[in-house]
């Protein structure tokens, strides 16, 4: 039998309804595909860059809303900036000589300084040279220091112009007494200062004048944190942990809690600039020192990875400094210690014994 044309016609549209039915599943089912795929694109920038330090509690350094290293982006984390000031240099200064007896080592520091307290760095060595493993016995240490003087003595500094200062957190180690005594026996004084002391004497060398009035000092050590402003004619101060809390047991987010709390205490009047100094502090400013500039600007917490316990614990007391007080420009000094700071208290000097 023929169909009619208009038979073919209503044979071709049921083929196709009954076509179309077919199909649409598969049809539906690609395009629910093509959604899937797509759709995560939008989450992989949320949660690709993981946290620089681990270490840090949950607060993000993006709470700051000010500019500069303490912000949070990534453009302003890898800022680097400037600290645009120069010290005045002293006129007719005479050299003076401190040590450092350290928990590990010595820090020693050569500076020239006049009558008006203005200074400036000869020489320094950050704990490379007698290291206290080698001094097994009194008659070691001996002579290890008469090796050590000297070459501070060639430099220009008198013997009665050569100090020792003993942190406190050195106090505690057994062999700083040690040595302690042996300096004692060779004629030297040997000067314990407590962490009031210490940050007193670190803002001193550290602060210029001119910042005196509106900004405050962080050191940032391994057994103790130090911090100082000035208020009203005096130095105030606080002490906060250092940055081996942890071989205490004790943890970030207690740490960060603490220090964040404590900083809470300096004005905000005093808040223009921190200038950090420290073993950390050290580390940080290492990673990105352009050449050989007194002052480095530190970028914010977020913009450095730690790479040992110890830096990641200081990074976690820096993010809290920062946190609590919204500082948006932390100054490392490259020639300050609080042992210079020392040195510029000082109202006689002590004598020492022909070594």
């Amino acid at each position: 039998m023929r169909l009619k044309p208009a038979g073919i016609i209503i044979v071709l549209l049921i083929i196709g309804v009954l076509g179309y039915f077919a199909l649409a599943p598969r049809f539906s089912g690609l395009k629910g595909e093509n959604t899937t795929d797509t759709a995560p694109t939008t989450e992989v920038p949320e949660n690709a860059t993981p946290p620089n330090n681990p270490a840090s509690p949950d607060k993000s350094t993006a709470d700051n809303t000010k500019t500069g290293p303490a912000t949070s982006s990534t453009d302003a984390d890898a800022e680097v900036r400037e600290f645009n000031y120069t010290p005045e240099k002293p006129e007719n200064g005479a050299m003076r000589g401190v040590v450092e007896v350290g928990a590990t080592g010595f820090n020693s520091f050569v500076i020239n300084m006049d009558n008006q307290k203005r200074w400036e760095i000869v020489s320094k060595d950050f704990g490379q040279s007698l290291a206290y493993e080698g001094l097994a016995t009194t008659e070691d240490i001996r002579a290890g220091l008469k090796k050590y003087l000297a070459m501070m003595f060639d430099k220009g500094v008198h013997k009665t112009d050569m100090h020792f200062v003993i942190s406190s957190g050195a106090q505690k180690e057994p062999k700083t007494a040690t040595i302690s005594n042996e300096l004692k026996k060779m004629g030297y004084v040997v000067n314990n200062v407590n962490p009031e002391q210490e940050a007193k004497y670190g803002f001193n060398a550290t602060v210029p004048p001119s910042f005196a009035d509106n900004s405050f000092m962080v050191d940032i050590g391994s057994g103790n944190t130090k911090v100082s402003w000035e208020e009203n004619g005096s130095l105030k101060s606080i002490e906060l942990p250092g940055a081996k809390y942890y071989e205490k047991g004790t943890s970030d987010t207690e740490v960060y809690n603490q220090v964040k709390s404590q900083m809470n205490k300096v004005p905000e009047s005093k808040r223009n600039v921190g200038f950090i100094i420290g073993g950390v502090p050290f580390t940080l400013a290492n990673q990105h020192r352009k050449g050989e500039e007194r002052y480095t600007v530190l970028k914010a917490p977020g913009a450095y990875t730690a790479a040992d316990k110890k830096m990641g614990s200081g990074l976690n007391i820096y993010k809290a400094i920062v946190d609590a007080t919204n500082t948006d420009t932390f100054v490392f000094d490259w020639d300050a210690n609080f042992t210079i700071g020392f040195l510029l208290n000082l109202k006689k000097q002590p004598s020492a014994a022909a070594l």
